[in-house]
């Protein structure tokens, strides 16, 4: 008889089992998401769909353990961040996950060399001038040269992104939730982001999780899950899947 054990390379990079998350709203209790069962696989390239309010920030949330869930269990890399102590939250964001969120949460005093920096920093390990090295790469990538000396406040919401984008792509994390990537973007520069994910997908295997209303986010992802009111309503392959690689 033989047994089948599954390799840690066959393991979901995330699982997320049973979870559901209430949020208290006066005497009410508003339920954001509802039992929801999802594993994803290392490498994956996945747009998580819904109309607003479905729930696909706070599964981002969940899955980049800036949040907890009411009930059920979330695993990074077979590990439930439930069970693991602050620091430990801490140690996984800073050296597994990536986020980029809709409303960029950069550092207002610092230019955005220094925001896009700040990660490798608070990481440690490298020295100054890879990490120099590193960010000026990353700069160049989201087309931001001629801005690196710039602080937030004399950025246009595109250019915002970007360096909110660079700041989660720069670290090269094994996971990146990113939240509306391409809200603030043009279609043009939108669609260079989207490459650029693509390229660093292909090439480092780095696993993208995206929350979008785009449909061009979603006709590059791999995988579709669409919530609605909290609930997965379809996982499936998106209709788009069979446009030419590179459209």
């Amino acid at each position: 008889m033989t047994t089948h054990t599954e390799t840690p390379e066959a393991a979901p990079i995330v699982e997320l089992i049973g979870v559901t998350k209430d949020y208290p709203l006066g005497k009410l209790t508003v339920p954001a998401l509802r039992g929801i069962d999802l594993a994803i696989a290392r490498g994956d390239f996945i747009a998580i769909a819904g109309p607003s309010g479905s729930g696909k920030t706070t599964l981002l949330n969940l899955v980049g353990c800036v949040d907890v869930p009411t009930a059920g269990a979330v695993r990074i890399g077979g590990q439930t961040t439930g069970e693991l102590k602050e620091t430990q939250l801490t140690s996984l964001r800073l050296h597994k996950l990536g986020f980029i969120f809709q409303t960029f949460n950069l550092v207002g005093v610092l230019n955005v060399f220094q925001n896009i920096e700040l990660p490798l920093l608070l990481q440690g390990g490298l020295s100054k001038t890879e990490r120099e090295r590193r960010v000026a790469e990353m700069i160049e990538k989201v087309d931001l040269t001629p801005q690196t000396r710039q602080r937030p406040n004399e950025l246009s919401g595109g250019q915002r992104q970007r360096v909110a984008i660079a700041r989660a792509l720069v670290t090269r994390p094994a996971i990146v939730m990113a939240d509306e990537p391409t809200a603030n973007l043009d279609s043009g520069t939108g669609g260079a982001i989207i490459e650029l994910m693509k390229e660093i997908n292909r090439v480092d295997h780095t696993t993208f999780i995206f929350s979008t209303h785009d449909a061009h986010v979603m006709s590059h992802a791999r995988r579709l899950v669409e919530l609605v009111d909290g609930r997965i309503v379809s996982d499936r392959a998106p209709d788009r899947q069979a446009q030419p690689e590179g459209a």
